[in-house]
């Protein structure tokens, strides 16, 4: 495999979005029709990122025969797999990215042509359709030998799953997780720790060697350093000005996501905080004229990130943080290399839509303390109903109790068809106008 990724490797570097070259990278400048005089140029480790995104996708072209594949769903367990050497694939990333090319309607499109309603999630809608038509931007995505869904996050991914399990007729290990409405009990944790018990006996038998618990917790120990630097990275957006939005957070979460526990994780998000101490050092905001700061809720809106950044800057607002992106580093305090499965057990069962909503606006109710902000946006997210529940009275609280303007944006994170730009306009420019 490495012969391959070597000769491969210029071809990567050529892939990721369109670079003719590896001196297109020496000279990296704004891409075409870069607002400079509203938006700092992009951070210079986005080519990094571009670099790893489309090494980790291309092997997954060429991984048939050489390591066993799984697919996982986005709050799965995945150090197990990676310490038993698994290809790792998360179907919602994939997802994602179909959205920030602009490809997921027609891949939605697909699913609903062959009677997948239009009110199921547009991630698993995006995948289904890319299945059925073999269409993705990404050139080819591998067959999994294994599928581990977690149902920390909704419980749509169990029905998803349960399709690409028929589809490609492969074993499926579902993880319940008990849904954590104040404390998790200790029964909570042993009964999702035997459950993570029991999907590493699978995945043993599938990849054919026994777990070796010292890799386990070498794994665990690089999670554990990568979520670490990525909560870093976002706390760089409590300086004035910020010298990141949430904008550039949803760009560079990629590798927290789908590549936690691998070392270059940990060298790339330690090369990217250095990069925005840079900025906070010479006062360089992600913002040029940063007049307001607010908090987003709930997932980015894939397909129109550019020109939401762009609206909102041009008004001054810098949308410092986001409760989606912080999710991926808040539990980081929660690992423990030395006791790796009881640590999976507790971290996986504490993500932010597995526990109530009243815990959601506590979270909220300190970020916005923290990182010095003025309003929030709540993206009401057709796609992502458990997300979505709550967040009328999370405004309502946002506004009576803190004093700051809260709005309710409506939309779909994968499907434009959900989104109004002429609505969305209107409803940021009156909450703009409210933050004074």
């Amino acid at each position: 495999m490495a012969s391959i990724v070597k000769k491969l490797k210029l071809k990567a570097l050529k892939f990721a979005l369109g670079a003719k070259s590896f001196w297109d990278y020496i000279t990296y400048s704004p891409p075409k029709g870069w607002r400079t005089d509203i938006l700092a140029p992009p951070l210079r480790i986005g080519v990094k990122t571009k670099e790893l995104v489309t090494k980790h996708y291309l092997e997954g072209v060429y991984i048939d025969g050489d390591r066993p594949v799984a697919w996982v769903t986005s709050g799965a367990p995945v150090e197990f797999l990676k310490a038993l050497g698994f290809y790792v694939l998360y179907p919602e990333n994939h997802a994602a990215l179909c959205g920030a090319r602009r490809v997921a309607l027609e891949l939605c499109q697909k699913a609903e042509e062959r009677g997948y309603s239009i009110d199921i999630c547009s991630y698993a809608r995006t995948d289904i359709g890319s299945l059925l038509s073999r269409k993705t931007p990404v050139g080819k995505l591998p067959k999994p030998d294994l599928l581990l869904c977690c149902t920390n996050i909704c419980q749509t991914v169990l029905y998803w799953y349960q399709v690409l399990s028929h589809y490609f007729d492969v074993p499926l290990v579902i993880i319940d997780t008990p849904f954590v409405y104040s404390e998790a009990t200790d029964a909570d944790l042993e009964y999702v720790k035997k459950q993570i018990e029991a999907a590493i006996e699978v995945a043993e038998r599938i990849s054919g060697r026994a777990l070796d618990f010292n890799r386990l917790r070498d794994v665990m120990k690089l999670s554990k350093m990568a979520t670490e630097l990525w909560l870093e990275v976002i706390y760089t957006g409590k300086h004035i000005p910020s010298p990141i939005s949430a904008f550039d957070q949803f760009i560079h979460m990629a590798p927290i996501v789908e590549m936690r526990g691998d070392s270059q994780t940990v060298d790339f998000y330690g090369a990217m905080l250095k990069e925005l101490k840079k900025r906070v050092s010479k006062g360089i905001g992600a913002v040029v004229k940063e007049r307001k700061r607010v908090l987003w809720d709930n997932l980015p809106i894939w397909h129109s990130l550019r020109f939401l950044s762009e609206t909102l800057a041009d008004w001054g607002v810098c949308v410092v943080t986001s409760t989606y992106t912080y999710a991926w580093g808040e539990l980081a305090p929660m690992i423990d290399p030395d006791r790796p499965v009881e640590s999976m057990a507790k971290v996986y069962l504490h993500p932010i839509l597995n526990r109530g909503t009243g815990d959601k606006y506590r979270l909220m109710k300190g970020m916005i303390e923290d990182f010095h902000l003025d309003g929030v946006i709540l993206h009401s997210d057709r796609s992502c109903k458990p997300y979505s529940i709550g967040q009328m009275d999370q405004r309502t609280n946002i506004v009576q109790d803190l004093k700051i303007p809260a709005v309710l944006v409506e939309s779909d994170h994968n499907d434009p068809r959900a989104f109004s730009e002429k609505q969305v306009i209107n409803r940021l420019k009156a909450f703009v106008e409210m933050m004074g």
